[in-house]
């Protein structure tokens, strides 16, 4: 947001001008000192100067090494690094280590990995607009509100003689949640064999075909599933609905973001000369240079889909 000062429509004498030029001059007088106390110089190597920024990104850098330090441990470790890191790197270039080709490699990779990853995060933060994440939220809710959802509980056991024992009881007026806590070998035999809502593709094929059939209340035959034997109860059915957009904005946004860079790098490629000479080196005429446009650059995230857009279950 660009916030500009309200005109002012007086005009000053003299007297004023000064007193104004001069309050100028302090406040540009003081702006040194407010940047170096925004990153102050915490050491010196030989006299060259380590900041907070340096801190930082040194922090930024070495993330999961740091991890489990507190803080205090954290920021002494990251300067003690820091430290050692101007003391070597000056004893390497006494050494003249940048003058040898394995380091101007290293080095040439380094710049253009950090080009790269600077160029996409800048595109994929403009491309997060709430625009267009909120576009691709309805797209994706209309693929999802259309479909029945089920809420059963199941009692999962390993023979049918033991499955067909468990529906005379049941029949007989046994509690289905009371037998499920104490017969089924389902890990969420504590919560009643409760499963709360799916979807069809979210179950085994024998198990969706028949719980999607059977009616709120009822209760099923014996069902065999590579788990085991089930017996299921219904408990109701509905029409699936989409997730709040907070509930699935994260995923929305890192969706747009590997979009935007993806589509970013194509458009790239496609005004790009690619010769891929390693390939034209297993051809019969070797002179040839096959030229290329590969489809690499995808998004590494589909996009949301009904599972990920999916309330959690019970």
């Amino acid at each position: 947001m660009t916030t500009s000062f309200p005109k002012i429509g007086l005009r000053f004498g003299l007297a004023s001008a000064a007193v104004t030029g001069c309050f100028a001059m302090v406040l540009l007088a003081s702006l040194p000192a407010r940047a170096e106390d925004a990153n102050p110089v915490l050491a010196k190597v030989n006299g060259s100067e380590i900041r907070q920024s340096d801190v930082a990104l040194a922090e930024e850098e070495l993330g999961p090494s740091l991890a489990q330090m507190d803080p205090a441990s954290k920021s002494e470790n990251v300067l003690s690094f820091l430290i050692d890191m101007k003391i070597v790197a000056k004893a390497a270039e006494a050494k003249k280590i940048e003058d040898r080709d394995d380091f101007k490699n290293r080095l040439a990779f380094a710049r253009n990995r950090l080009l790269m990853d600077n160029l996409l995060a800048v595109e994929g933060k403009a491309a997060t607009t709430d625009e267009a994440m909120k576009k691709v939220y309805e797209e994706a809710s209309k693929q999802i509100t259309d479909e029945e959802e089920v809420h059963a509980r199941h009692i999962l056991v390993e023979t049918e003689d033991e499955a067909k024992a468990i529906e005379v009881e049941l029949k007989n007026g046994a509690d289905f949640a009371e037998l499920a806590k104490k017969k089924s070998k389902d890990p969420g035999a504590s919560d009643g064999g409760d499963l709360g809502f799916f979807t069809k593709d979210q179950m085994v094929p024998e198990f969706s075909a028949v719980a999607f059939a059977l009616e709120p209340g009822k209760i099923s035959d014996p069902v065999k599933s590579q788990f085991g034997w089930h017996i299921i109860k219904v408990e109701e059915k509905r029409k699936r609905k989409a997730p709040d957009f907070e509930q699935v904005k994260s995923q929305i946004e890192t969706y747009v973001t590997r979009k935007a860079q993806a589509d970013y790098v194509t458009k790239l490629r496609e005004g790009a000369k690619i010769e891929r000479l390693d390939i034209a080196a297993q051809t019969a005429t070797p002179d040839a240079k096959t030229e290329m446009k590969p489809d690499a650059a995808k998004p590494a995230d589909s996009k949301p889909s009904d599972s990920k857009m999916a309330p959690a279950k019970k």
